[in-house]
């Protein structure tokens, strides 16, 4: 996807078109093929740029950290988040990535509190850091900045995260421990502390280890 944005916009550049007439057009019938268009289409190099890199780490981390579901959460996020704006957006073509990044952004920091994986609050917290300055352009602070979409992708992002169940947990970590390393942490007591001679018992409850030399 990464790839078709900057072809497109090479495209453009190329053989001289200017595609922002397949953007989101609000509430106009023709509009409605920037659902699926305007993703893929940029103003200028610094757009095309900033929303290449903010979507490839985010694409990664939803793939990442929800691989049964990426797919359909970013298909479900690209089409409602692109049908929100049709609704709410001035009456002039709104393209580009951003409200698909909002999204993601929105949708991977509301769920990281949700979930009791510390990776994932981990990750929520990069993201307030790398992109904390993106709130502000939900709001119409720039007429040449398409807020509606940042603020459907926004509200968009957070709903799925309702909708969408965590698919990291406690438990689904512990099934691929292995048995080795159950043995290896029952060799420490309930404050921590290693004990050196405690005896191990093997799967069938016989005694393995009785006495470390």
């Amino acid at each position: 996807m990464v790839l078709l944005m900057w072809i497109v916009f090479l495209f453009e550049i190329d053989y001289g078109y200017n595609l922002n007439r397949y953007g989101i057009l609000p509430r106009n019938l023709s509009g409605l093929q920037g659902v699926l268009f305007a993703p893929f289409i940029h103003g200028d190099f610094e757009h095309l740029t900033n929303n290449t890199i903010s979507f490839f780490v985010l694409t990664l981390t939803l793939r990442y950290f929800y691989p049964k579901n990426y797919m359909r959460i970013f298909m479900v996020g690209l089409l409602v988040t692109g049908l929100l704006t049709w609704g709410i957006g001035r009456v002039s073509y709104h393209i580009g990535m951003s409200g698909q990044i909002y999204m993601l952004a929105a949708f991977i920091f509301t769920k990281s509190f949700f979930s009791k994986n510390y990776r994932l609050i981990a990750l929520s917290l990069a993201i307030i850091f790398l992109y904390g300055g993106m709130i502000w352009y939900i709001l119409p602070i720039d007429k040449a900045i398409s807020w509606e979409g940042h603020l459907s992708g926004l509200l968009i992002g957070v709903l799925l995260s309702f909708l969408y169940e965590n698919e990291i947990n406690h438990k689904e970590e512990l099934k691929v421990m292995t048995y080795n390393q159950s043995l290896f942490l029952d060799h420490f007591n309930e404050k921590g502390r290693f004990v050196a001679n405690l005896p191990f018992l093997d799967e069938n409850g016989n005694l393995i280890i009785e006495e470390e030399e």
